[in-house]
């Protein structure tokens, strides 16, 4: 796709194959964006003459509906509502391929200072089709970031206002519509925002993204980026021995050569005891990078793991004026020496880090206390990140400190205001991320939360700029609210699950053989919440993966909520070391800093495996559970209605058809394009629909 100002230009290569023994054609059924217009259709091969129709949404709604009934297979009922591209392909000879090139031009969806693209695609889990995706930008103005609630981008800029993005290839078969947003350059700091409505409590839920200057061509008319003052603190304990210690020295030699020069920083060691490279940070050049590397050299491993004072000794000291004081700290093992106590070293960190370093903690193997490392992060603005068995240090950090190139924006603050601009806290709820982290050049800030009403109002972001005060609004307007942009609850909802995790795990941290802490009313309460919002969002956690399990009774709520009270006390609670912590270290930082949806609720195992969770479709804006041969609405789990009698609508009459425009109005026809029996929540009513199950043959295929 190539995007140029408000317009997309979209080339797509379809590749066709016939399993077959006997010639065939192929009909390719294309869905659309509204309003597109084809400027090109031609087959790559030996076939005959086209003829590919454009079909407008109502025009395109009498076709579904017509191979829906003759195929007796509801899932192109997902995009009823598209325009839709129609062509017969023929032949495709037994064994072989055809291609299929298409090309064709949209307006972009344009929101304030944002460009919004997205081409469809089924967010069905058993249609998962691999697809190479790039895009290329250029604008009318300089671009401050892009962003894809979708996919994950590998970014390349060219200049201000010229970009090319990839999907990263772990990405290529991931379900669901590819969705690209391009946020303008508007001022010295850029923001725009989504929402979505919440049909169930009222309100709904906003993600405000955010964007700093590019950093182009013509950087030089721009603020100098923020300084830093980098300290690396390096594990040498004896069980750094070999491999590990060699990757640590590497990659901190790697960080420091990595510092603009002027910039400063410090190395500091630890074991029994702590040791440093200078007695204060120097500042980066040629003669201090050789000194660095030479010291870094001369490191031997041996003796135990002092992490409280190895802490206390990269906080205590006072950075120099105008710098951003940064710490990577790296450990491979459990605190031996000194103070232990999860609890003794989180009031040490309060306490010592009066200068508001960021302390982003690396954790080398599976023997760490990972809650300790996640929640020294997490306190200083920063993030944990987790070297797993077999991986490479050096690869890790690097990757980390990519990330903290040029600090454009830091230490911001948010304030909700009304529509008069006076404070009124009361129409936020559950903000997060809790503390919201720096900006960095590059990337792109993430706000999300609950909103409550239907009036306008604002959030105010004030921090420090380029090292400047500064402070921006950003207008939320409820009525602007669509369900197309359902991602944002999603994104929410999984942000705020691994909060409400965390905060069960670090309560554990100082149980010491005591009371649980999910014996206090507080916690269970965080239990029950972080249930509701699995299943209203179908958001699995290894904490909650048995709501798609084959057996489980999902009308009754009372068992599902002591299953995951149990799996968080056996887990979250009990478990502080070993494989498991390391797993859900990784999937809390995962879910903490979730950009993108996880419709096939990839997690990391207990054995550090990464996996799927299946049984559960996220849909439009619900979810649904697999129970059987029956699809059951989460709302209905949610609420407690699930067994009640429902209304039974059948597949193709009369009441079919209004149920599906009714759906098709309000966005949320998806929920109805899975096969067999659906069990939906509509407008207060319990629906079953009953959909046939896919005839054995070519309609199953998955084309």
């Amino acid at each position: 796709a190539s995007l140029r100002d408000a317009t997309a230009t979209t080339v797509l290569d379809v590749h066709i194959s016939n399993p077959t023994t006997s010639r065939a054609e192929a009909v390719l059924l294309l869905p659309l964006p509204r309003g597109a217009v084809v400027g090109g259709f031609d087959f790559l091969g030996t076939a005959a003459e086209s003829d590919a129709r454009l079909l407008r949404a109502d025009e395109a709604r009498a076709t579904y509906d017509e191979i829906v009934r003759r195929v007796r297979d509801p899932a192109l009922l997902e995009f009823a509502g598209h325009d839709l591209l129609r062509s017969s392909v023929f032949p495709v000879e037994p064994g072989g391929r055809q291609q299929v090139r298409v090309r064709f031009e949209h307006l972009l969806e344009v929101e304030g200072g944002r460009l919004d693209y997205v081409l469809p695609r089924s967010e069905n889990l058993a249609r998962r089709v691999p697809w190479d995706v790039q895009v290329d930008v250029e604008a009318g103005q300089s671009v401050a970031g892009l962003y894809s609630p979708s996919h994950e981008l590998v970014v390349q800029r060219t200049g201000d206002s010229r970009l090319s993005a990839l999907v990263a290839t772990a990405d290529r078969d991931l379900p669901g519509p590819f969705r690209l947003s391009c946020l303008l350059e508007a001022g010295r700091l850029s923001t725009s925002v989504f929402t979505t409505p919440d049909p169930v409590e009222g309100g709904g839920y906003f993600l405000v993204l955010g964007g700093g200057p590019a950093a182009g061509l013509d950087a030089g008319e721009r603020p100098a980026p923020t300084p830093r003052e980098l300290t690396l603190v390096v594990d040498r304990s004896g069980s750094m021995a070999g491999g590990k210690l060699d990757q640590a020295r590497a990659a901190c030699l790697q960080v420091v050569e990595g510092l603009r020069d002027g910039e400063r920083f410090q190395l500091v060691d630890y074991s029994n005891g702590v040791g440093r490279f200078a007695a204060e940070p120097v500042v980066k050049d040629a003669d201090t990078v050789a000194a660095a590397r030479a010291w870094l050299a001369a490191l031997r491993p041996g003796g135990g793991t002092n992490i409280h004072d190895a802490l206390v000794a990269a906080l205590r000291p006072a950075p120099a004026e105008g710098f951003l004081p940064l710490v990577l700290f790296l450990t491979d093992g459990l605190p031996t020496v000194g103070r232990t106590a999860e609890g003794d070293i989180h009031a040490a960190v309060a306490a010592a880090n009066t200068h508001g370093k960021r302390v982003f903690t690396f954790g080398v193997g599976a023997d760490v206390n990972a809650p300790l490392l996640d929640q020294v992060a997490d306190r200083t603005r920063a993030s944990a990140a987790y070297v797993l068995p077999g991986e490479d240090v050096e690869r890790v950090v690097a990757s980390v400190y990519r990330r903290l190139d040029g600090p454009v924006f830091t230490e911001p603050v948010v304030t909700v205001l009304d529509a008069a601009g006076a404070e009124d806290p009361g129409r936020v709820a559950d903000l997060v991320p809790v503390v919201v982290p720096d900006l960095f050049a590059g990337d792109v800030m993430l706000l999300m939360g609950r909103y409550r009403g239907e009036a306008p109002f604002a959030l105010r972001l004030a921090g420090q700029l380029h090292g400047d005060p500064h402070a921006v609004e950003v207008a939320v307007d409820p009525a602007r609210a669509r369900v197309e942009h359902a991602f944002v609850g999603r994104l929410w909802a999984a942000r705020q699950v691994a909060y409400l995790v965390d905060a069960i795990r670090q309560a554990g941290g100082g149980r010491r053989g005591g009371p649980s802490p999910l014996d206090d009313p507080r916690f269970a309460e965080l239990g029950r919440e972080i249930l509701r919002l699995s299943t209203r969002f179908g958001i699995l956690t290894e904490y909650t993966a048995f709501l798609a399990t084959e057996g489980t009774d999902l009308a009754d709520w009372d068992a599902l909520n002591m299953a995951c009270v149990g799996e968080l006390e056996g887990k979250a609670v009990a478990v502080r070391s070993g494989a498991g912590a390391v797993s859900q270290a990784w999937n809390f930082n995962a879910r903490k800093m979730q950009a993108r949806v996880n419709l096939s609720n990839r997690l990391m195992s207990d054995d550090l495996e990464e996996v799927e969770l299946g049984g559960v479709q996220q849909l439009a804006d619900g979810a649904l559970f697999k129970q059987g041969a029956r699809w059951v609405d989460a709302r209905l789990v949610e609420s407690e209605r699930a067994t009640e009698p429902p209304r039974e609508i059948v597949f193709g009459s009369e009441a079919y058809r209004a149920l599906l425009d009714e759906l098709v109005s309000a966005g949320r026809q998806a929920l109805a394009s899975l096969p067999g029996d659906v069990l939906l929540s509509i407008d207060g009513d319990v629906v079953l629909l009953r959909n046939p199950l896919p005839e054995p043959g070519p309609a199953d295929d998955g084309c």
